[in-house]
């Protein structure tokens, strides 16, 4: 006898789970559940069978599981299922950021969407990719493995607003490291 995926089925599993550390889903290798429509939208929303996700604490767990494979696909992945989701560009939102000095460093420390925070730096690097037709750019960073977010309109032009010109490219210092805006 099955029983039905839902949002709260699958909170239920995730909520078990320690919540001090990540859960090694990269070791898990569950049956995927066919017939479960997730999404999450270019601004970070989460959807169940079209319907968004309201429940913050429910949408942080289920990112918490969140795997990117080498089929190009995403998945919320427990120790007994797997459902692929649609990401309309990429799982997390970075909806903000802060500055601070450390050992007369600079430190720029993200926020995403699912409040996870992370240091910029070489293991969590600032990409930027540019439409060639609307020529508008799309920021990244890694947030953790190989889930990326994509910095907000509002972030990205504020790290403009802060950068500096360094070997002919605009861009921003964090742990040492120059990461070009354009």
């Amino acid at each position: 006898m099955s029983t039905k995926i839902t949002p709260a089925s699958i909170f239920q599993e995730i909520s078990q789970m320690d919540d001090s550390v990540l859960p090694p889903v990269h070791l898990w290798d569950p049956p995927l559940c066919e017939n479960v429509d997730m999404r999450i939208d270019r601004e970070g929303k989460w959807y169940f069978m079209n319907s968004p996700i309201g429940r913050e604490r429910m949408v942080k767990l289920f990112s918490r599981v969140l795997r990117f494979d080498d089929d190009g696909f995403y998945y919320l992945v427990t120790p007994i299922e797997k459902i692929r989701l649609l990401v309309e560009d990429k799982p997390f939102l970075i909806i903000d950021y802060s500055i601070k000095q450390k050992n007369n460093r600079q430190i720029i420390t993200f926020i995403t969407n699912t409040y996870d925070e992370f240091e910029l730096n070489s293991k969590h690097p600032l990409r930027v990719v540019i439409n060639e037709e609307s020529n508008e750019p799309s920021p990244y960073a890694l947030v953790r493995s190989n889930l990326e977010g994509l910095i907000s309109r509002n972030v990205f032009y504020k790290l403009v607003d802060v950068a500096e010109e360094f070997e002919g490219s605009l861009g921003i210092w964090s742990n040492n490291t120059f990461f070009k805006l354009s």
